[in-house]
């Protein structure tokens, strides 16, 4: 499934400036991995430890990932 990515200016320099990116996942997880194919600079920008940095939130429909089940 396609889905769009918005990228906080924060992290811009690590996107090439984009401001969205398109990429093809089905769990948060794929999305990331499309994500770090895209753009080798944003994992070591926003993951640490085998998951992500305590400041990196991600919303799925508008809902904060760690509040939801699954």
């Amino acid at each position: 499934m396609a889905v769009t990515v918005k990228i906080p200016t924060q992290l811009r320099a690590a996107t090439d400036g984009d401001a969205t990116a398109s990429v093809h996942g089905s769990t948060v997880g794929e999305v990331l991995d499309a994500l770090y194919d895209r753009y080798g600079e944003l994992r070591s920008r926003i993951a640490e430890d085998g998951g992500l940095r305590r400041f990196v939130n991600v919303y799925v429909g508008g809902e904060d990932i760690r509040f939801l089940d699954g």
